[in-house]
């Protein structure tokens, strides 16, 4: 890749540090209560959700949910106020101040992830990008996807893939998301990219475009990889299911903090 500057292959037994925060959002409940379960073996990430895996922010969040996440960047204000990432309700307050964090932090250029994930009628994967709101408005969002195993067809080999611009807090972008069903196997490895540029951004699969919005945000943002799981979306026979997100590698071209 011309200009690459970042590449994560995830060689070792273990992440780096000095990139990654192993915890999900976790200045709204704390790190111990936000810890990932991931493994890093093989040359590959695989972040999962035990059957043991507790609830996420069960007290406040709107729902059962839990939530295995790494993320590249991580930026709270102190205890009681309400400066934070990703918000999920109005008047959400900090529980524990996190050190500021800036891993890896791309702003503008081309991000690609190669991707492969198992998941169930309940379950859900994602790798986004989010300003760390270090300023409110530096909150948008750029998804590269988002895949509900419910969107997954008794075949396996169509889901539908959700992409796009979340403007959140951000003024200067507007709501522009959506999941398009599509022929692909997502239990198969497949690279998901982003091309960035000032006022657009052109996501693609394996080098085919899908979507090219007219509108980009303009700040460093982190990189987010999680598996999600609602358990109130359960059916029978899932409970032992163990719903995973495997990452090959990562690879940046946009000049990072």
């Amino acid at each position: 890749m011309p200009g690459l500057n970042f590449m994560e292959d995830f060689d070792g037994v273990a992440l780096d540090e000095a990139v990654w925060v192993p915890y999900y959002l976790p200045q709204w409940s704390s790190r111990a209560a936000s810890a990932a379960a991931y493994q890093v073996d093989g040359s590959a990430l695989r972040v999962e959700i035990p059957v043991d895996h507790p609830l996420w922010c069960a007290d406040e969040h709107s729902g059962p949910l839990r939530v295995s996440g790494i993320q590249s960047g991580v930026f709270s204000g102190p205890v009681g106020t309400t400066i934070g990432q990703q918000p999920f309700q109005d008047g959400l307050v900090v529980r524990e101040e996190q050190p500021e964090h800036w891993g890896w932090t791309p702003h503008l250029g081309r991000i690609e992830v190669a991707a492969r994930m198992e998941l169930s009628a309940r379950s859900m994967a994602s790798v986004w990008m989010v300003g760390l709101e270090d300023r409110p408005e530096r909150s948008g969002e750029i998804c590269l996807f988002e895949v509900f195993g419910d969107t997954i067809s008794s075949d396996e080999r169509r889901a539908s893939v959700g992409s796009g611009i979340h403007a959140f807090r951000d003024p200067t972008l507007h709501e522009e998301f959506s999941a398009q069903p599509m022929a692909v196997d997502v239990r198969d490895l497949h690279a998901y990219a982003v091309d960035w540029h000032p006022g657009r951004v052109e996501f693609s699969i394996d080098g085919r475009v899908t979507r090219t919005t007219s509108q980009a945000p303009d700040y460093p943002m982190q990189v987010m990889i999680a598996v999600f799981d609602f358990p109130d979306r359960a059916v029978q026979g899932d409970a032992g299911h163990v719903p995973h997100l495997t990452v090959d590698w990562i690879r940046g071209s946009a000049a990072g903090r």
